[in-house]
């Protein structure tokens, strides 16, 4: 399947996500860490993009922001591009560090611009890297302990976190910490690195429940958020753009189906396509089809 074009427009809220080639580290010591992060930071700053949480673990990084004038794709490439040239010459390689495409998701802020604030900066206590949510505030590479101000850096934006939780920031911090520990019991939660149908609306359940109703619901994979929000950002998508989507995103909510219905059955996806005769194989090919042709 081809991949889908970015949605790139000025100004939108993003959770971008990138990751070693082949799942290496992009990152060998602390030399590097503070390069990455200062990198990050002046970009941040030369593109008008705003940060408001990020995590740099061993293979992959996360980073919550809003695009600038130039867009996400030129913030991600001065990014990546320079820090790997500076990474390769210190440590004398050669050859790709990143995987070619890091992954972005835009994001309705409403709902779940404090889920993914809280999600980000918890990475490193899941990783292990902090051991416990008071050494998270202390640990440096992420962008919770610049929150609740044990370190500076002006080019996140704390401010905007913090009036989330109140106008006096004494308050606001013992708000915020109170909520991250809070959600610190969610687990990996996900639903908050991709986008599409069965992750905006919150799984397969719901998805039933608006079929039931016979409610639709409009979609995309690289968009995490309800119907309207969705239409309106594609409709701000070149026509020639918008008109390539449609059908990738139905054939990602088709394959979730597939791989979620054969798992509920009990039946493997290589028998379901491979021809199998058995009943239940039968019944579950006839469910699917009618499920796909009404839609």
């Amino acid at each position: 399947m081809p991949r889908g074009a970015r949605l790139d427009s000025p100004g939108t809220l993003h959770h971008v996500m990138v990751r070693g080639i082949e799942g290496n580290s992009i990152v060998a010591d602390d030399e590097d860490r503070m390069y990455f992060v200062s990198r990050m930071g002046k970009v941040a700053a030369a593109t008008g993009t705003s940060i408001y949480a990020w995590a740099l673990l061993t293979n992959h990084a996360h980073i919550l922001l809003k695009s600038g004038a130039s867009g996400l794709s030129t913030f991600m490439r001065k990014l990546l591009t320079g820090y790997a040239t500076g990474y390769n010459l210190r440590h004398k390689r050669h050859g790709h560090l990143f995987q070619n495409r890091y992954k972005s998701i835009v994001c309705e802020e409403e709902p779940y611009f404090l889920r993914l604030v809280s999600y980000i900066h918890l990475n490193p206590l899941r990783a292990g890297l902090a051991e416990s949510l008071e050494d998270l505030e202390r640990y440096p590479w992420g962008g919770h302990a610049v929150v609740m101000n044990r370190i500076r850096h002006e080019w996140q934006d704390r401010n905007y976190v913090l009036g989330y939780f109140g106008k006096r920031e004494s308050s606001a911090l013992q708000a915020y910490r109170e909520f991250v520990a809070e959600e610190s019991g969610r687990g990996r939660q996900p639903e908050l690195t991709g986008g599409g149908l069965v992750r905006s609306i919150g799984g397969w359940s719901e998805v039933k429940s608006l079929r039931k109703r016979q409610e639709k619901q409009f979609s995309d994979e690289r968009i995490l958020g309800s119907g309207e929000f969705v239409k309106e950002i594609l409709d701000d998508v070149e026509e020639s753009v918008k008109e390539r989507l449609p059908a990738t995103a139905a054939a990602m909510e088709a394959g979730e189906r597939l791989v979620s219905a054969c798992e509920e059955a009990g039946i493997s996806v290589h028998a379901l396509q491979g021809g199998s005769r058995k009943r239940e194989c039968t019944e579950l090919r006839k469910r699917l089809a009618l499920e796909y042709v009404l839609e």
